[in-house]
């Protein structure tokens, strides 16, 4: 029965570490992230461009589209460094 006990502590330590160590890379994924979506917004901000210009219909569709994605991109990042703070 007294194994039992130091296992679980192990266990607490094992995941203590893990949440540590996603802490430490967190920032640089972070920054990663809204790169990646500021690329993303440009492109899709061209795109929109591109249709608003040769006249398509479905305009509104595409800007509410990629207006969503970068609310998510911006609230995502921001929701996940409270949860490890």
């Amino acid at each position: 029965m007294a194994v039992t006990p130091m296992m679980a502590q192990g266990g607490a330590t094992a995941i203590s570490n893990a949440a540590n160590d996603i802490k430490d890379y967190w920032d640089p994924i972070k920054l990663i992230l809204k790169a990646v979506g500021g690329l993303v917004g440009f492109i899709g901000g061209l795109r929109v461009y591109n249709k608003w210009t040769n006249g398509d219909q479905d305009v509104n569709k595409e800007i509410l589209g990629y207006g969503g994605a970068m609310i998510f991109l911006i609230v995502v990042p921001e929701f996940v460094t409270s949860f490890f703070a």
